[in-house]
């Protein structure tokens, strides 16, 4: 509705602007060229499936379904207006398309933070069942509590004796059943989702006689796929020989779009070096004159393909921080390899504000601008905690590290080590331009509210 609204608004505002000014030729020029943007923008939007209640306030899928319609919107217009050797089309290519797209997305936006937020407190949550082990129901009710913005909320369990951890309730919610059960506990008490975990009970033919059994209800059946961690434009699914397969693409490590990574990270460091230019200078001052050394600290850090290179940072500790380390060691706080203090002695008292602001790490954007680092990708880890990877977190060194990324709008320094791995992992394996857009937009919340940052 709010797509078709803005839309409307867009298109109506435009062709009264510019008709009030040919009011002789409105139908002829104006009218029909209006009309026609309006559906065919909303057909692309339909026919992208940008509605779809699976990606309706999830984040970057939702983003990406608008953008292609968006463009497959102006390429079918450019052409249709190449056809008719229109002389208006331009109007309505480089002003009404674009403007729809910033109206639809901005309203996407305004009524997504609504919906996190009434979710947050409880409310717009669909009850879901979820069905499979002990373990992995248990691994499924923490996360729908730790994301609540996801819109699930477990209501009911069914194990395979009938059981939970804790008797008849698995960590607050009632197991109501055995697996067996649960497609007549779904037509008796309505649940809208029914979340299928791994479990030795469920063979291909059990699972397909669930499908079956849940025809005519208006529950959705998720099975959560156990073999790997991945999401995003990878995943795909086809049928092969009446099978059902998910295909997995190769992760992105070069080609075009990482061409388009690089050139929008070069000109986006440069644009917003030029932007924070006054800032900076500031910050160096108050670094200065805060305390004895120098504005910049520069410290190894390991970049793609274990290639080491020099970081930059604002200063934010006294002259000889790194020496007294060692006699903090048994202080540390930090998950796994990462060495961190919440009121680390050695920060000075303009360095805590920079810290929690991540106002020391925009030099940083001089590592971007000469290419060791990106604006998006996984926290560059220092040659010590390198040293220490296994060859699965080594993964992490496929791609450049970023100045910020999921770590970053996730908690930085307050997710567990293990956590901080996945999502760094999850980044690489997953990426994609949307995802980087995502990132780098609710990095501004991130740095604003400082969750993680000491």
């Amino acid at each position: 509705m709010s797509d078709t609204v803005a839309t409307a608004i867009v298109v109506a505002s435009i062709g009264n602007f510019f008709g009030a000014r040919d009011a002789a030729n409105w139908h002829e020029k104006w009218g029909i060229l209006a009309f026609g943007t309006e559906l065919l923008v909303l057909g692309a939007l339909a026919v992208s499936r940008s509605w779809a209640p699976a990606v309706l306030g999830q984040g970057a899928e939702e983003f990406r379904r608008l953008g292609r319609a968006v463009f497959t919107a102006t390429v079918v217009l450019a052409l249709g207006g190449i056809a008719l050797t229109s002389r208006n089309i331009k109007l309505w290519i480089f002003v009404a398309i674009p403007a729809i797209a910033l109206v639809t997305m901005t309203g996407r936006y305004v009524l997504r933070l609504r919906l996190h937020k009434q979710r947050k407190e409880g409310r717009c949550l669909r009850p879901v069942l979820a069905a499979g082990s002990p373990a992995t129901v248990r691994d499924l009710i923490a996360r729908t509590r730790k994301f609540p913005h996801l819109g699930w909320r477990v209501e009911a369990v069914c194990t395979t004796d009938g059981l939970g951890l804790d008797g008849d309730h698995l960590d607050g919610v009632p197991v109501v059943g055995r697996l067996t059960d649960v497609a007549g506990h779904v037509q008796r008490d309505g649940y809208r989702v029914v979340a299928v975990t791994t479990d030795p009970h469920w063979s291909p033919h059990r699972l397909q006689r669930l499908a079956w059994n849940l025809e005519g209800s208006d529950a959705e059946m998720v099975v959560a796929p156990v073999l790997m961690e991945v999401a995003g434009p990878r995943l795909h699914v086809d049928a092969v020989l009446g099978i059902p397969l998910l295909r997995v693409s190769m992760p992105t490590f070069s080609g075009g779009r990482r061409a388009v990574k690089e050139v929008v990270d070069r000109l986006g460091a440069a644009v917003l070096l030029l932007l924070f230019t006054p800032l900076m200078v500031s910050v160096a001052l108050l670094v200065l004159m805060s305390s004895r050394g120098g504005a910049f600290y520069r410290q190894r850090r390991v970049g793609k393909d274990g290639r080491e290179f020099t970081i930059l940072k604002f200063r934010t500790m006294v002259t000889g921080a790194d020496v007294a380390r060692a006699a903090l060691a048994d202080r540390n706080e930090g998950a796994g390899l990462l060495f961190k203090l919440r009121r680390d002695p050695r920060v000075t008292r303009v360095g805590a504000v920079l810290r929690r602001y991540s106002l020391d790490e925009l030099p940083q954007l001089f590592n971007v601008l000469t290419g060791s680092m990106s604006l998006v990708g996984p926290r560059p880890p220092l040659p010590e905690e390198s040293a220490a990877y296994g060859p699965d977190i080594r993964r992490r060194l496929l791609v450049k590290p970023g100045l910020t990324g999921l770590w970053q709008i996730s908690g930085r320094s307050d997710l567990s080590w293990e956590e901080a791995i996945r999502l760094d992992l999850r980044y690489v394996e997953d990426w994609s331009l949307a995802l980087d857009t995502v990132i780098l937009w609710k990095t501004l919340r991130a740095v604003l509210y400082g969750q993680g940052a000491y």
